[in-house]
């Protein structure tokens, strides 16, 4: 390789560093994960430039780049969550309930204090730092029915400058009436937030009816209509989550095959649709996904913690049809904002179906293979030359437990295994945006800073 031009400013990133060349549930697993001991990685104007072993990006890194060296950690693309509720931050944790009761005791009562724009802008702030002290970068976002509440969301991401995907939520029936609108309003108030904020900047609108049973098939149809009118927005929704939810909407909608045909009807199965949890798919809906090119998100800690069953996510991934399918935390009903944690349950929940989730396939799914869910594959999920450069830096020895078991790790996939087993939200030791810090765990102030400025970023008061 050429020496790299000497483009100011450029930083660098110096620890061991994983990322995937390829599906893991495709092929076999040891030719995806590529592997560098001693990388170093190069970033300018928000994206990576270089990458490779340390002794041969230094012979051509310019003299004057900051390197930052990490000398205990890995570094591996961003984790992308895809599927997590913003509002449910206040109520991430409440007790007793399955889906549809959980909805009516807590959810709904949670999110009509969304009505309050300086509530909305408290619990975007303190959202969006859980997930970068988590180490994710990308998520897909519910926010409420209220359009202050994206306008909250969105403006505390473009300060960090963090590539979000999140809309406002569409109901017209079945819930409180301060939470619902009209065919009317989530058409007028949608377009409006579209024209406000999808593409500006790192941020992409998503059309979110929060699933069947609360949109009336006239509002799924206007869903449709947002869609077709912008194709380059994001479509996102429940399905087969329980089976109580299904019946109820197989009653609500006795003239459409299955619950995922009452979307299809509707026009919001395609490329960008990102569906939750599919938990009690059938293989002809598996099917439509895989030629729609719909996605998944897996979401293990919600699915155990409701006990609304265990996805069946090799069955999903079936080479002969394969399905996008990404991770989802699923917070407030998911109990992590962590992506390790959640791929520490996802493994579990392998278990119990009677597979084996091992972590080339787990951390693929929670970076490249979120990205690919999100058709994002080219942009952001990979550490490689010309994606933007939104990364962590996961510590081996962040807990005396981790220190201790990762000396006895044989290979990068056992101590990979580990950190999934084992790590939380401490073994991230920073989260970059764009090529800069955002969040550093041993810096005063809790660490987060919005680029640019290097001011600190703190939380609105709660």
């Amino acid at each position: 390789m050429s020496p790299m031009p000497a483009k100011a400013p450029l930083t660098a990133l110096r620890a061991d560093l994983v990322t995937f060349t390829g599906d893991p549930f495709l092929t076999d697993p040891a030719t995806c994960l590529a592997y560098t001991p001693d990388a170093i990685v190069v970033m300018g104007a928000g994206k990576i430039v270089d990458t490779g072993p340390a002794h041969e990006v230094l012979r051509r890194l310019p003299p004057d780049v900051t390197l930052r060296h990490y000398p205990d950690a890995i570094i591996s693309a961003g984790f992308i969550d895809t599927h997590i509720h913003y509002p449910q931050t206040e109520m991430i944790g409440a007790f007793g309930e399955q889906l549809l009761e959980w909805l009516t005791t807590y959810t709904f009562v949670a999110e009509q204090h969304f009505a309050e724009a300086a509530h909305a802008e408290r619990v975007a702030g303190v959202f969006l730092r859980e997930l970068l002290r988590s180490g994710t970068t990308t998520a897909a976002v519910y926010c409420t029915v209220h359009p202050a509440s994206v306008d909250a969301f969105f403006a505390e991401s473009a300060r960090f400058n963090t590539r979000m995907i999140a809309g406002k939520v569409l109901m017209d029936r079945h819930a409180p009436a301060a939470l619902l609108d009209t065919p009317e309003l989530a058409w007028s108030q949608s377009t409006a937030l579209i024209e406000r904020w999808h593409q500006r900047g790192r941020q992409l609108y998503c059309i979110t009816p929060r699933f069947a049973a609360t949109s009336s098939e006239a509002q799924l149809e206007v869903c449709g209509a947002l869609r077709h009118a912008t194709p380059s927005a994001y479509v996102q929704t429940h399905l087969c989550e329980n089976i109580n939810e299904i019946e109820w909407v197989q009653a609500l909608f006795p003239e459409r095959a299955s619950y995922l045909e009452v979307y299809a009807h509707a026009g919001l199965v395609g490329p960008r649709s990102i569906y939750g949890h599919g938990v009690h798919l059938s293989e002809d809906d598996l099917c439509t996904c895989h030629r729609m090119g719909a996605a998944l998100a897996h979401c293990p800690t919600s699915n155990l913690f409701l006990g609304s069953g265990l996805f069946r996510l090799f069955e999903a991934k079936d080479p002969r049809r394969p399905v996008r399918v990404g991770l989802g935390t699923d917070v407030g009903a998911g109990t992590s904002f962590s992506q390790l944690r959640t791929m520490g349950e996802a493994y579990k929940v392998a278990q119990l179906n009677q597979t084996r989730l091992n972590a080339i396939q787990a951390f693929y799914l929670a970076t490249r293979g979120g990205a690919q869910a999100l058709y994002l594959e080219d942009t952001i999920g990979t550490v490689a030359p010309g994606f933007e450069a939104d990364l962590v830096l996961l510590d081996r020895k962040a807990t005396p437990l981790l220190a201790f078991r990762s000396d006895y790790c044989k290979d990068i996939v056992e101590q990979l295994f580990v950190l999934m087993t084992l790590g939380d939200d401490r073994a991230i030791q920073a989260t970059y945006v764009a090529g800069e810090c955002v969040y550093e765990r041993d810096a005063p102030d809790e660490g987060f800073r919005y680029p640019g400025s290097g001011a600190t970023a703190v939380a609105p008061a709660t």
